[in-house]
């Protein structure tokens, strides 16, 4: 029973590599057909959707309280590990977007936007529409 299951486990895997492959080139595909127009995000309200309250004219500020001390710089972890994790994922997966390298790292996306554009800065990976992929 228990290589049945393994089996079964490693078909699975399999699978969910082809189907992560073909989905990267299906992105890319669309990309290039829409000229990457499409951008991820909250889509704008239109007149039918939009709220009839009124917007506030102040800004709402916050007030600071006393709140926890701020950690160490020493206590964080040197070494751009996230910009490493982030390359490994690039090279590994060409075509990927920021939102599947967030899901496989499970981390939020927008750390990703700040990362990836300074890669691409420093020569090590070039965006292709909606996707990344490693510089050549």
């Amino acid at each position: 029973m228990p290589s049945f299951v393994d089996s079964t486990v490693k078909d699975i895997d399999g699978r969910l590599r082809e189907l992560r492959d073909e989905l990267s080139r299906l992105e890319a595909a669309r990309t290039a057909l829409t000229g990457g127009r499409r951008r991820p995000g909250r889509p704008r309200a239109t007149a039918a959707t939009r709220t009839t309250r009124p917007r506030s004219t102040r800004a709402r500020t916050t007030r600071r309280t006393a709140a926890a001390p701020r950690k160490r710089a020493s206590t964080r972890r040197g070494g751009n590990t996230r910009a490493a994790q982030t390359l490994s994922l690039v090279q590994q997966r060409p075509g990927i977007t920021i939102p599947q390298i967030a899901e496989a790292m499970k981390i939020q996306p927008n750390y990703l936007y700040r990362v990836l554009p300074r890669l691409a800065s420093e020569g090590q990976v070039r965006r292709d529409g909606q996707g990344w992929h490693p510089a050549s």
